[in-house]
């Protein structure tokens, strides 16, 4: 990603995974064009960390008010970056906003069940059909052969407790039903999405962050946010056609589905 500069959204760009890639990738060896670090409230009292960010690096990160359970922000949403970018496009769609309820399958309720697949599944969705647009134009203005993070590409931040196959195996640890639940759908959603837009040069990926101290993770986490974002950002560098609808967790390793 480092002979070409690109255009970035990241969807909970406040706090956590999703500040810290903003952090990462404007400071770092990704040489990035236009950041759009989005958020829900861009100016509360969560986003303080974000808005210092944005001074220190001026028409660079631009924050833009995001509720990505609400259709017709992603539409508003949309329409500001297609003023910034133009024909340009959008190279790089992250989709890392999300919740996490801790709760069993006895203790969750139907309203925590649609809160979660509202964020993470819904969400994500149509984040991939507003932006759509914006990541044809980038394939379209693109020079670079074959599929990458720096034509046109969909990051799905995922996670292990969405593999089926090691639900027997993580379950004792982090029962978090709805959200084990929600982060499976987001892995079919993102294969559906590949596989129907297989002629658009759009390269799609889910990755694992690992178990990270943030908000959500917890203090028990076994990384930090600094460490599984340098990863990831690693891991979105290489990867190709040869890794379309690939799901890895921050170390590049494949993850069962």
């Amino acid at each position: 990603m480092a002979a070409q500069a690109v255009n970035v959204l990241i969807t909970g760009a406040n706090r956590g995974l999703g500040l810290e890639m903003v952090k990462q990738m404007v400071e770092g060896k990704i040489p990035v064009r236009k950041m759009f670090a989005c958020c829900r409230d861009p100016d509360g009292p969560r986003a303080e960390a974000l808005r210092t960010l944005a001074k220190e690096h001026p028409n660079k990160i631009y924050t833009i008010c995001l509720d990505t359970t609400d259709l017709c922000s992603i539409k508003q949403c949309a329409q500001l970056v297609d003023s910034q970018v133009g024909t340009e496009g959008l190279n790089l769609l992250i989709n890392n906003a999300g919740i996490l309820l801790r709760h069993s399958l006895l203790e969750t309720s139907t309203e925590d069940m649609q809160e979660t697949f509202n964020t993470n599944i819904i969400g994500p969705m149509n984040m991939i059909k507003e932006f759509l647009p914006h990541l044809r134009a980038a394939v379209k203005t693109s020079n670079i052969p074959g599929m990458s993070t720096r034509k046109a590409a969909v990051v799905g931040i995922s996670s292990l407790l969405g593999s089926i196959h090691d639900t027997k195996e993580t379950y004792s640890n982090m029962s978090s039903v709805a959200y084990r639940i929600s982060k499976a759908g987001l892995n079919m959603m993102t294969m559906c999405a590949a596989a129907e837009l297989d002629n658009d040069e759009i390269l799609f990926s889910l990755l694992h962050p690992g178990w990270v101290r943030t908000d959500m993770g917890g203090k028990d986490g076994l990384i930090d946010a600094q460490e599984s974002v340098q990863g990831m950002l690693d891991v979105m560098a290489t990867l190709t056609e040869k890794q379309n609808v690939s799901f890895l967790d921050y170390q590049g390793h494949p993850l069962p589905w």
